[in-house]
């Protein structure tokens, strides 16, 4: 393969004419709020991954579009902040020693940008000649990647959400720290249930006695301002000793200052400084009369300390401190962690799947991919890393840490931190200790708590340090007075003009170089923190993709929380209240995803490693972290943006395969809520179909008896009507019979018959069938007569059927069933039906006197 010629030799620059036209509506879905393009290039290739697009410089970031500008490229796509150099190249192409027989030609020179990122992101576009697109670019990105005012700021133009006070949250955190809590315990006690060595001051309220400090500071209570003061005088900087984190079983604390000012001489001595040393870091031990013991870790070199010396610092004298040790913890300062990170750079640019030129950069001095390589090689590139000395200096911090949380935990001696100013190895120190003894500083709040106290509050130089403006008083200018960093030593990487490299500068017209104050503090310490997730992977609630995503939240300045150096600019500059807040936007990020967001740690398991975490010697060499270092240089294909997923390792995808599965299971659980509700809607629908389907089970048994007792009584009630002579006659009559004309009524009457029906409307209005009654009384026989002379037939029998035991008398006497004489009687169903007749009525009583035989009888049941 050749080295740096696939993207050359394989473009068509025809096929990526450059558009015209607005942008303003179809960049909408691209562009954050408040963010304006201020320049573009049309037609630029990204060469790292020989994609075209379209390039914007807008006032927050440099926004790279692929595929017809309808999706972001992350590898093309930096924030502003977060470029460290902007050089202009020109591809001067000779044929290298190596070139293989039958290569295609060499293309005509071709006109790049390069850009070196502080994420540790290297970048080439490419530009079509005679165009003037590179130059606007480049001017473009000269004049707004290092703005000289601290509100020319993208977090300032932006409406992001806030959240309160940082000095609330810091006096929240100090009252849960010195209160009589157990380990790990997040809460707010009230000033009553503070421990009674300790008080909150504000003797530090307008910044007098140390500019670097917070407002509000945590001191024994037998100490005074006024001594604080004095004992403010004899450090560096007037960072005096503070308390840090107190350990809630065997009292034992975790202190940091800066270094002593002892002299040339180094005699000089503070009796304000040892009362407070010995107040804040030796009280009592619980149930033990003798004083702890002190440990004062330097986190310098010893020789680093005694050079200081000479300009009237240096270190402590165990003789002047009650039952004290000075320990040296043989850390760098930051010139040197500087230096190493862009050695680090360029051994992941050289040593890179792909380089930002878009060749091989496996061995580009001249030979091939690793399968054409040799044990050689190879062994240089693994000495090359460690030429580096990242790995080895945060291996110093952690074993560093390690030692003073073993001191604290297991000896319940008090260990007090410094190293020259106190603001940078330091608080890598504290914060990674705090780490390893609190658990409560391993979950999302604790974590924000603990970087808003020891790395914000007490005054990391986050503007130095990041090479950002910052806020003086009146004038606010550059934190330093140059603005791109020189990476150490000259470099070994083509992209940088290395000899013989087939790219050289062509007038960077970059600003001057930053100063040494530039140094990547805290990342060092996220790397140090993800080697310890590394360690313990479920003793933490955040993943490492959380630390990626706020470790590029912090180099790119869209919120304020980790702009200026101190607490005191940020207070004068108005930061909280003028610009977003990163925790705020962090949390809306997690709510978003609910618990298996990628930035929770699905193996987090509190319960188990709810105490310190003590870790071995031997487990604490650290590895090369994958999610920051190589996410650029071992882009993927364009199709996924051009980086790697911040779950990748070399190992295997088991995070990201953990957090697919994660989601797939949170999405089938979502499913099966929404179907077990859907079940029990149904459920609760079938019950008052049940319900129902009783209630009308009940209604029909209670009609079906009814009906039951009406035709009892029907029948009861005919039979007494046959018995006094009369006929009955009971059927269904309709609607058509209740307009009966009057006629047709007068002919019914004259026929001694009578059709009454009874009918109503339903509810609902339909008409409804009901039952008509006709009882007709007629004569015996057919025919003119006398009705009163008709027997009743029961001549013939020669016996009464109304007389027991008696003959028929008529016509000697009138007959006892004409004398009934229930002529044309007419009956309601309604008022029959109402009729309760008992079957007692119908029992025929025997007479016990025999009535004369022609008197009448009263009918049986009739009384």
């Amino acid at each position: 393969m050749d080295t740096g010629e696939s993207w050359l030799d394989g473009l068509d620059w025809t096929s990526v004419e450059a558009g015209t036209g607005s942008l303003s509506n179809s960049l909408d879905g691209f562009l954050l709020p408040a963010e304006e393009i201020v320049a573009e290039g049309r037609a630029v290739v990204l060469v790292n991954l020989d994609a075209a697009g379209l390039l914007l410089v807008t006032n927050f970031r440099l926004l790279f579009l692929g595929e017809g500008a309808k999706q972001l490229v992350p590898l093309g796509t930096i924030p502003l902040a977060t470029i460290e150099k902007v050089t202009k190249l020109v591809s001067r192409r000779s044929p290298p020693a190596s070139r293989l027989p039958g290569a295609a030609p060499l293309r005509p020179v071709r006109r790049l940008l390069h850009i070196v990122g502080k994420d540790m992101r290297s970048i080439v576009f490419g530009f079509r000649p005679r165009t003037k697109q590179r130059r606007t670019v480049h001017e473009a990105l000269t004049r707004l990647m290092r703005p000289s005012r601290l509100y020319e700021l993208y977090a300032f133009s932006t409406n992001l959400p806030n959240g309160r006070d940082p000095r609330m949250r810091l006096r929240a955190e100090y009252m849960r720290m010195i209160s009589a809590t157990t380990i790990g315990t997040d809460t707010s006690a009230g000033d009553s249930n503070i421990r009674s060595e300790w008080r909150l001051s504000d003797v530090n309220a307008n910044y007098n006695v140390c500019p670097t400090y917070p407002s509000l500071l945590v001191m024994p209570a037998s100490f005074s301002d006024e001594e604080v003061q004095q004992a403010a005088a004899f450090r560096a900087r007037g960072r005096l000793p503070v308390l840090s984190w107190q350990h809630p079983g065997n009292g034992a604390v975790l202190a940091r200052s800066s270094q002593p000012l002892i002299g040339i001489m180094m005699n000089s001595r503070s009796n304000a400084d040892e009362k407070l040393v010995a107040a804040l870091c030796a009280p009592p031990c619980t149930g033990f009369s003798q004083r702890r013991k002190l440990y004062i870790a330097d986190a310098r070199p010893r020789k680093n300390a005694l050079a200081n010396g000479a300009m009237g610092g240096g270190s402590e004298s165990s003789a002047n401190y009650l039952q004290c040790e000075v320990v040296f913890l043989g850390i760098d300062n930051i010139h040197a962690m500087r230096d190493s990170l862009a050695r680090l750079r360029d051994f992941l640019d050289i040593h890179g799947a792909a380089s930002s030129d878009g060749s091989s950069s496996l061995l580009r001095s001249g030979g091939w991919a690793w399968g054409g390589g040799n044990a050689t090689t190879m062994s240089g590139a693994l000495s090359a890393l460690g030429d580096s000395g990242w790995l080895v200096h945060c291996h110093t911090v952690l074993i560093g840490a390690a030692w003073i949380a073993a001191r604290i935990a297991l000896e319940g001696a008090s260990v007090l931190v410094h190293c020259s100013d106190g603001w940078d190895r330091t608080t890598q120190l504290i914060s990674v200790a705090s780490i390893l003894l609190d658990p409560y500083y391993r979950t999302f709040q604790g974590f924000q708590a603990l970087v808003e106290k020891d790395w914000l509050a007490y005054g990391h130089l986050f503007a130095e340090r990041l090479g950002t403006p910052t806020y003086t008083g009146i004038h606010i200018v550059p934190s330093s007075e140059s603005l791109v960093l020189q990476m150490g030593s000259v470099s070994t990487s083509p992209v940088r003009g290395a000899p013989g490299s087939a790219f050289t500068s062509a007038g960077s017209h970059s600003p001057a170089a930053l100063s040494s104050n530039y140094s990547p503090i805290f990342l060092q310490w996220i790397d140090c923190v993800a080697q310890l997730l590394r360690i313990y992977p479920s003793a933490f609630e955040f993943s490492a993709a959380y630390l990626v995503e706020l470790m590029d939240c912090v180099l790119s300045c869209r919120f304020g929380n980790f702009l200026c150096n101190s607490e005191k600019e940020r207070v004068q500059a108005g930061i909280a209240e003028s610009t977003g807040c990163v925790w705020a936007h962090l949390e809306q990020l997690r709510e978003s995803g609910g618990k298996k967001h990628e930035h929770y740690n699905l193996y987090y398991n509190n319960v188990k490693y709810s105490g310190i975490l003590l870790p071995p010697a031997a487990a604490l060499f650290p590895t090369l972290w994958p999610h920051f270092f190589l996410r650029w240089s071992c882009p993927s294909p364009v199709s996924t943006g051009g980086c790697l997923p911040v779950g990748w390792t070399h190992g295997g995808e088991l995070e990201l395969e953990a957090h697919a599965l994660a989601q797939s299971f949170s999405s089938l659980q979502n499913a099966k809520e929404k179907a077990e509700s859907k079940l029990q809607e149904l459920m609760t629908e079938r019950q008052l179909l049940l319900e129902q389907l009783q209630e009308e089970q009940e209604g029909r048994l209670s009609a079906t008896s009814a009906a039951g007792r009406a035709r009892r009584e029907t029948a009861a009630l005919k039979q007494v009507i046959e018995a006094m002579g009369g006929k009955i006659h009971i059927s269904s009559v309709s609607s058509q019979l209740l307009h009966t004309s009057d006629e047709e009524t007068k002919d019914l009457e004259d026929a001694n018959t009578e059709h009454r029906p009874d009918y109503h409307l339903n509810d609902n209005g339909s008409e409804q069938h009901q039952l008509a009654v006709s009882l007709c009384m007629g004569p015996d026989f057919d025919g003119p007569g006398d009705v009163s002379r008709r027997p009743c037939g029961a001549e013939l029998n020669s016996s009464c059927s109304l007389r027991a035991n008696e003959s028929c008398c008529w016509p000697q006497s009138s007959c006892i069933r004409m004398g009934s004489a229930f002529i044309g009687l007419r009956t309601d169903f309604d008022a029959l039906e109402q009729l309760s007749i008992l079957d007692r009525y119908f029992d025929i009583e025997q007479p016990d006197v025999v009535q004369p035989p022609c008197s009448p009888p009263h009918p049986p049941g009739v009384t």
